[in-house]
């Protein structure tokens, strides 16, 4: 008889209990809807990975009763949500003996004087617990608290508890100006995009330049950009954006050296340097095959070297201060990693490696900072300059009338052997890693090599890592986007030296976590949008809906039963596009990119012959679908390659038609380039995110020139037109 649920008799397996009871999933529904029991060895690795023995039954019982004596020795659980404008109770574990009493410290330090309820349990629920009996009684909390993250703290006889309370806003709210006027902006991969004063790759210098001359040549209101989370201080560097070593700090790889203050200070000596340095990597910027960020960053770290030497200001010098103190012990612990990493070499996963042996409390770290003061400094430093430049072009980007300016983008996770984990380690689940469970697309499924934030740790320290996170991510955005959001409710775990297939879901509080991205989007008067694109639950998007927070709709997945979804039936609440950074621009589509590359790279499933008769079938669907709604004339598909632009362009004309509260549109579309940024499956078989943007003749775009390009502005003239 096939069942999709867990039988009564697994439930009541210790084991099972133990992993629930941890909020580990030890069963799932497929995409196929088929179902799926998670095996015991992968639930007692990942049971492990959380601090806890289930290595037999005597260690599973002792993990039981741990969890419990746990819960029953806290009156209160360490993080409470409460929704602003409406009443939350509280369970407080009493004895019978013991009346609850509680008090509210705001985050500003005041005393919150609004009144906290008690309700008395009656006993009828006591339960035994070391020698005495716990009760459930509760404390109401009122509807003014304000938003915010503050301290509730009650007391019951000679016992006292703090928690951290999160008050959060019930729904991000757009702003009106957004929602009566659609906006449109740019989806842009900015390493891509150089000009002629670039080292190789686009920079945040790049980035002012182009979100200024988006608005006013173009119209735009914002600028979707790739992740700029910190990648490793010394080549070589990692390609992906997806990768980082930290989602704490920025990239600072992406710094104009020429833009710093005190660059302008410099002497004539130095400046020639620096100069010489520029010099030897400018040909890059007309490289159109393949971008070299080692070439670049072994050119501008000595440029950035010569500046940092150079001294600051009074005034400057106290600025530096300031940020080193607003961002530490974080920022003391990420510029130590980048040190190591810098003097002792790549971290590895063998045994002797640096990041295995020590730790950055260690004596061996604290003797090389002493003994490299200086070199420390310089990584405080540059995270300064980075974070300074990344704030001047949102700055640029609002000056210039942009209603939203950067919309930034937060990778799932970070790598390994990178600066979070190293740093913080109790805030990750060692020996296993994330990804997804078997799909359509990828029949062994995906592991992303990325620890997990360990869910317990987050409770316990109030999710201070998610907090600091988001706000930084804020701090110079007005919009941000969340790789995978279906992460905030659960993600793939995956045991080390396991397959992807062998892995079980892992839940996360989504209330505490949506909540605390809607307390940092209210206070940045920001928008959200969640990448809920593949097999998402539907529960997950009514939960992504009633917080404000917009989903994702590609018109190349917009199909059902073989036809694709006409434009005016899409969901309105989130920001559609064409494509994705994960599939060709829409003139490589329209030539089956999407299949030849695969091919090339050995990564279909199936014949070729099989995959491009499938390809042409969806490219007359969605050909049919255009010419239906009247956005491209029929005789054009007799000659696609002649027509290519127009029949480009007829797909924004469609996506306009969409009632989408945002729209995104591929600067590679709007130059004609054709080629795939990234093809997941592949590392280094395929120039994955090293790809400079070029035209449809191959010849790269510049800086200077993009929105002033004849196609991209006929693109732009659709988007005011349809729009």
């Amino acid at each position: 008889m096939v069942h999709n649920t867990e039988s009564d008799s697994r439930l009541a397996r210790p084991l099972i209990r133990l992993a629930n009871s941890l909020g580990i999933s030890t069963s799932y529904i497929g995409q196929t809807h088929d179902y799926h029991e998670a095996s015991d060895d992968v639930l007692i690795s990942i049971i492990q990975s959380m601090g806890y023995d289930a290595s037999n039954d005597e260690k599973i019982r002792e993990s039981l009763r741990r969890i419990r004596a746990q819960e029953y020795s806290r009156l209160i659980p360490p993080t409470i949500l409460h929704i602003q404008g409406a009443e939350s109770v509280v369970q407080v574990n009493t004895t019978l003996l013991e009346s609850p009493t509680g008090t509210i410290t705001l985050e500003d330090g005041r005393v919150f004087t609004g009144s906290l309820r008690v309700n008395a349990g009656d006993g009828s629920a006591a339960v035994p617990f070391q020698g005495s009996f716990i009760t459930k009684t509760s404390i109401i909390l009122p509807v003014d608290i304000p938003v915010g993250y503050h301290t509730l703290t009650v007391n019951a006889g000679r016992r006292s508890t703090q928690a951290t309370l999160i008050c959060a806003p019930k729904r991000i709210t757009i702003d009106r100006d957004l929602e009566l006027t659609r906006p449109w902006g740019w989806m842009a991969q900015l390493y891509s995009i150089r000009s002629s004063e670039s080292w190789g790759i686009g920079d945040y210098e790049d980035l002012a330049q182009l979100l200024q001359n988006a608005k006013r040549k173009t119209g735009a209101d914002f600028m979707m950009i790739n992740p700029l989370h910190a990648s490793e201080p010394v080549a070589p560097l990692t390609p992906s954006p997806y990768l980082p070593s930290s989602r704490n700090f920025l990239n600072f790889t992406y710094i104009r050296p020429e833009s710093i203050e005190e660059y302008n200070l410099l002497g004539q000596e130095s400046r020639g340097k620096i100069k010489q340095l520029h010099d030897s990597v400018r040909s890059l910027n007309s490289n159109t095959e393949r971008l070299d960020r080692d070439a670049m960053w072994r050119a501008k770290m000595p440029a950035l070297w010569t500046i940092f030497k150079a001294g600051r200001s009074f005034e400057r010098q106290q600025q530096f201060d300031a940020f080193r103190t607003e961002r530490d012990p974080a920022l003391t612990a990420y510029a130590t990693w980048c040190l190591a990493y810098d003097k002792w070499g790549e971290p590895t996963h063998d045994g002797s490696s640096w990041i295995q042996a020590f730790s950055v409390d260690s004596p061996e770290v604290s003797n090389l900072c002493s003994k490299y003061p200086d070199t420390l400094s310089f990584y405080e430093w540059l995270e300064w300059i980075a974070d300074e430049q990344y704030g001047d072009a949102q700055s640029s980007a609002r000056s210039a009338g942009m209603r939203i300016g950067i919309m930034a983008d937060l990778a799932v996770g970070v790598h390994a052997l990178g600066s979070d984990v190293w740093g913080s380690p109790e805030r990750y689940a060692r020996g296993t890693t994330v990804g997804a469970p078997p799909d359509y697309f990828n029949q062994q499924g995906q592991n992303w090599s990325q620890p997990p934030f360990e869910p317990h740790n987050l409770a316990q320290t109030g999710y201070r890592a998610y907090r600091d996170m988001l706000h930084h991510m804020f701090a110079h955005a007005g919009a941000l986007r969340i790789d995978h959001v279906l992460g905030l409710f659960r993600l793939w775990w995956i045991p080390s030296g396991r397959g992807a297939r062998d892995g079980a879901y892992v839940q996360y509080d989504a209330g505490v976590m949506l909540g605390i991205l809607a307390i940092e989007a209210q206070r940045a008067n920001g928008v959200v949008v969640g990448e809920d694109l593949g097999i998402v639950p539907d529960y997950v998007r009514e939960s992504l809906k009633s917080h404000g927070i917009l989903g994702c709709v590609v018109e190349w997945f917009e199909q059902r039963d073989g036809a694709f979804i006409k434009p005016e039936d899409w969901t309105p609440d989130a920001i559609a596009s064409v494509n994705t950074h994960d599939m060709p621009p829409a003139s490589g589509y329209l030539q089956f990119e999407q299949v030849s590359l695969r091919n090339s790279l050995h990564l279909l499933n199936e014949p070729l012959d099989q995959v491009m008769a499938a390809a042409r079938i969806e490219q007359r669907a969605l050909m049919n679908e255009l010419v239906d709604g009247g956005w491209i004339d029929r005789e054009w598909l007799a000659d696609i390659p002649q027509h290519e632009q127009e029949i480009v362009e007829g797909q924004y004309k469609a996506l306009c038609a969409s009632p989408c509260k945002l729209l995104a549109v591929s600067i590679a579309d709007g130059v004609g380039e054709g080629r795939t940024q990234n093809q997941p499956g592949t590392n280094n078989e395929y120039p994955n995110w090293r790809i400079p943007l070029a035209d449809a003749n191959g010849d790269g775009v510049p800086a200077e020139e993009l929105f002033i390009h004849q196609r991209l502005q006929s693109l732009t003239h659709i988007m005011h037109r349809y729009c």
